[in-house]
């Protein structure tokens, strides 16, 4: 599924018939991008004049709209132009997308994850730009488990924490929101999943520092995915 056509889906699409759909975050849940993004932030934001580090990223603003960082850094820091604005974006994109072709991997046991769901349909939802989730799914070697079923807050024009982005790709892939899984490392990403009315599961990997909000399921490690995801669907099943 394109993301730049959310509302018709390809005669590639699975059935809704299906007990679950799993909508995947992609930065920190799918693949190990986040310390390459805050690396790459930490350098170029001061380059044009807005303090900042790879530590604030991670512990401040994991999963934020990347407008929104720059924006919070600007009413500390003092405005930049238009002209340095998209400089600067442009800066960060490619040197991201070098960072990820040449180092990115999948978040540890995920591909075995993947493999032992390949039974349910399911999609990446993700803050990122189009081009940044491709990329994603190719260098972590990922791209196989998704197919088309990519989904952009840049395309879809609205952004987690806002629950209309997961339901948006819901509606896209066919199921209603009781029927949708949300798998996300990022509290934003898991407050929009809750808010979006869908069962939430938290990949936390930082459990001594971050709490699971009430209503999601907390998980360490992507190998537990499988057998809570199976659980979920046995409930599914049952009602």
């Amino acid at each position: 599924m394109s993301a730049s056509s959310p509302s018709a889906l390809p005669a590639s699409a699975p059935s809704s018939s299906a007990p679950l759909c799993l909508l995947f975050d992609s930065d920190g849940t799918l693949v190990d991008s986040e310390i390459l993004l805050a690396e790459v932030m930490g350098d170029v934001l001061p380059e044009y004049g807005l303090p900042f580090t790879a530590r604030q990223y991670m512990e401040a603003f994991r999963g934020v709209r990347f407008h929104d960082i720059v924006a919070t850094q600007q009413r500390r820091h003092g405005p930049l132009t238009e002209d340095s604005l998209a400089r600067l974006e442009a800066a960060m994109r490619t040197r991201m997308q070098a960072r990820m072709t040449e180092e990115l991997v999948a978040i540890d046991g995920m591909p075995d994850a993947l493999d032992a769901l390949a039974a349910y349909p399911k999609a990446v939802v993700s803050n990122g730009p189009d081009s940044k989730i491709r990329c994603a799914m190719a260098s972590a070697g990922l791209a196989h488990h998704f197919g088309d079923h990519l989904f952009s807050a840049y395309t879809l024009e609205v952004w987690k924490p806002d629950p209309g982005l997961y339901l948006k790709a819901a509606e896209a892939m066919g199921f209603p929101p009781e029927r949708c899984v949300v798998i996300d490392d990022a509290a934003v990403g898991v407050e929009a999943g809750l808010a979006a009315g869908m069962q939430v599961i938290h990949l936390n990997h930082f459990p001594d520092e971050e709490a699971t909000p009430e209503g999601a399921i907390a998980l360490h490690h992507a190998s537990e995915l499988p057998e809570v995801i199976a659980r979920l669907a046995s409930a599914r099943q049952a009602l």
